[in-house]
């Protein structure tokens, strides 16, 4: 799906009797991400180089859906999850609903928040990428108008209205399509329990250097307010995967101070370093806890925060050598706005 997408999207570039481009899911979720379960059958089978294809066509059509020329709607209705964000968040408009689900759960399969991820959380509200990127909680659609993650809010009962409007518009110009999103939008504020309201706190806990002093941090919030937000985060991260948690810490905290181009050929080299187990399985072990066996019981190595090293760390961010290609994106061709 992504070398189609990519194929698509070239082709639409430079077809000029295409003003824009919409994208929208064909069931109850926009996209629910990569198809980890055939990832884990394929590096189960030995086929790693089909894995590396997987990761090099979806990155490279991320890129070019960041790059793009011509305006592009996003209707994120329903589950937007992992690659799901990648596909449509670096593009132009993205059109929450009431029945948006957003989340970046990598570390909870032992991978990391990747498919450009580590750009756009880093570019949130304060530390709110952290948050996100370390317990996979879920954002509904006024969250995430509220946190950027969305452009526009519409009511899922009116997508067909505004499918019907752009059908009829024909311009390349994006402050018309936006004028025609608003037009049909809804004003939106999010509830009295809604993840903004608690940013102060999230700064502080996720604002801090390590895991160790993160978690630390949120169990003196909880024991101090006993609130909801709290206890869950600390529950998620520690569910989590030890060494996908410093290794997904550290990357949203490259992604702030990198352009587009730099995180996605970043976490090519850890998706890559990930696949080759050299120093956990932990991926294949999540992939098969959460959704293969769903025992929901995964055995991560290291098993705690105390046992992932520094090496192991920096190994996750290290080139890939020389007989591995690095990602190569057409940034001669197309260089990045952001």
């Amino acid at each position: 799906m992504g070398l189609r997408l990519k194929k698509l999207y070239e082709s639409w570039e430079d077809n000029s009797d295409i003003g824009f481009v919409m994208m929208k899911g064909s069931g109850r979720a926009f996209c629910a991400g990569g198809d980890i379960v055939t990832l884990y059958h394929l590096l189960k089978e030995g086929k790693v180089e089909d894995c590396k294809d997987f990761f090099r066509h979806l990155y490279t059509f991320i890129y070019i859906l960041g790059t793009y020329l011509k305006p592009h709607v996003a209707i994120l209705d329903g589950i937007t999850m992992g690659g799901g964000g990648g596909v449509s968040i670096p593009g132009t408009f993205r059109i929450a609903t009431d029945k948006t689900i957003f989340a970046t759960p990598e570390v909870h399969i032992g991978f990391h928040p990747d498919a450009c991820a580590s750009f756009y959380l880093s570019h949130l509200p304060g530390h709110l990428g952290e948050y996100l990127a370390l317990t996979g909680e879920k954002l509904n659609g006024v969250d995430a108008l509220a946190a950027g993650l969305a452009t526009h809010f519409a009511m899922s009962a009116k997508l067909s209205w505004i499918d019907e409007r752009l059908a009829k518009l024909v311009t390349d110009d994006p402050s018309v399509i936006d004028s025609s999103l608003a037009q049909y939008g809804d004003i939106v504020y999010p509830d009295k329990k809604s993840i903004v309201h608690r940013m102060e706190a999230i700064d502080d806990c996720f604002g801090r250097e390590t895991i160790e002093e993160i978690v630390d941090a949120l169990e003196s919030e909880a024991a101090r307010t006993n609130q909801d937000w709290c206890t869950s985060a600390l529950k998620k991260i520690k569910e989590a995967s030890p060494l996908s948690l410093k290794i997904s810490l550290r990357s949203v905290r490259e992604g702030r101070f990198q352009t587009l181009d730099e995180c996605l050929i970043r976490e090519y080299r850890m998706s890559l370093h990930h696949m080759s187990k050299v120093v956990s399985n932990d991926f294949c072990e999540g992939v098969r806890a959460k959704l293969v066996e769903k025992d929901l019981a995964p055995k991560w190595n290291p098993p705690t925060l105390q046992h992932v090293s520094d090496d192991m760390i920096d190994l996750h961010f290290s080139p890939l050598g020389e007989f591995e290609p690095e990602l190569k994106l057409p940034t001669h061709l197309r260089e990045a706005f952001i």
